[in-house]
C-alpha cells in the first residue's frame, strides 16, 4: 500500500505540466484523484487534456476523476467538489494549482489581463478551497496545498510584475487563512481580545502630545505594557491559552500550536 491509499485528491488544473507531475505522484502511491480543468479536447499547440490525465494517473497506479469545468464558476466547483466527495466517499487533500500567468507591467498589462489572475489565481483558490473545507473537517489527515510563493516583502518581486505577484501572493494568503476554518470555532475564541484592549490603548495614545505620536504604529499590547498594564488576562473572550496578536504582525502564531499551516 502507497501513502496515499484511499485518500482522495481535489485539484484544479492538473491536464498537464507540475500539476499533473503532483497528480502522477500521488497517483502512484495509490491516491484517488479528481481534477477540473477546462481542456476536454487535444490542442496541438497545447498537449494534455482532462482524459489524457486521467489515464496517465491511472497508469502510474491510482484513480481518477476527470471534471470538466472552470473555477471561475461557483456553482460549477461546488458541483465538482461534491461529485468528487460521493465518488470516492470525501476529500482529504485540496490542490490549488490552476493558474494565469502574465509578467507584464502594470503600465502595459490589459486589465482583463489583470482580472484573469486575480479571478483564476485568488478567487479560484477561495472557491475551491471553500468548496473542499466541509469535506476537509471530516478527514483525519486534511491538507491544503497552493502552487503559490512564500509571502516575501522583498522589492525585486514587485519590480517587473507586481500584478502577477499580487495576485500568487493572494493564493498564498488564501491558502495560509484556511488553517483557522479546519479549526474549531472554541480555539479561536479562547485566544481572543475583547475589543476593550484596543479601545484602551486608543484612550492611551489619544492623551498623549500628538507630535510624538505623529508617523508611529502601535500595538496595542506594547501601548498597554508602557502604561504598566502587563495583565492581559482580563482582555481574555473567553477562558483559555495565550492571546493570539494581531494577524499582520510578523510573530503572529496563527490559530493553533505550530502557527499557520499549508
Amino acid at each position: 500500500m502507497g501513502e496515499f491509499e484511499g485518500r482522495t485528491v481535489f485539484m484544479s488544473g492538473g491536464s498537464r505540466g507540475i500539476g499533473l507531475a503532483i497528480a502522477e505522484k500521488l497517483g502512484s502511491e495509490g491516491a484517488n484523484v479528481a481534477i477540473m480543468a477546462k481542456t476536454d479536447k487535444a490542442d496541438p499547440r497545447l498537449p494534455g487534456t482532462i482524459h489524457s490525465a486521467a489515464e496517465a494517473i491511472e497508469a502510474a497506479g491510482g484513480k481518477a476523476l476527470p471534471i470538466l469545468g472552470d473555477i471561475r464558476d461557483e456553482a460549477a466547483v461546488v458541483e465538482a467538489v461534491e461529485k468528487t466527495a460521493a465518488h470516492f466517499g470525501g476529500i482529504d487533500i485540496c490542490i490549488n494549482n490552476a493558474s494565469a500567468i502574465n509578467l507584464a507591467t502594470p503600465a502595459e498589462l490589459p486589465v482583463k489581463r489583470l482580472d484573469l489572475m486575480m479571478q483564476i489565481n485568488v478567487r479560484g483558490a477561495f472557491v475551491v478551497t471553500q468548496a473542499c473545507m466541509p469535506h476537509l473537517r471530516k478527514s483525519d489527515r486534511a491538507h491544503v496545498l497552493s502552487l503559490s510563493p512564500p509571502l516575501d516583502p522583498d522589492r525585486k518581486w514587485l519590480a517587473t510584475h507586481a500584478p502577477y505577484t499580487l495576485s500568487k501572493y493572494g493564493m498564498s494568503i488564501i491558502t495560509t487563512a484556511a488553517v483557522q476554518n479546519l479549526l474549531g470555532a472554541d480555539e479561536a475564541l479562547a485566544r481572543a481580545r475583547t475589543p476593550q484592549s484596543i479601545a484602551d490603548s486608543a484612550a492611551i495614545i489619544l492623551a498623549r502630545d500628538p507630535a510624538a505620536c505623529t508617523g508611529n504604529t502601535y500595538v496595542d499590547d506594547e501601548v498597554l505594557a508602557e502604561a504598566g498594564i502587563t495583565d492581559l488576562s482580563v482582555y481574555r473572550a473567553a477562558p483559555g491559552g495565550d492571546l493570539i496578536l494581531d494577524i499582520f504582525l510578523q510573530d503572529w502564531g496563527g490559530f493553533g500550536p505550530d502557527g499557520p499551516a499549508v
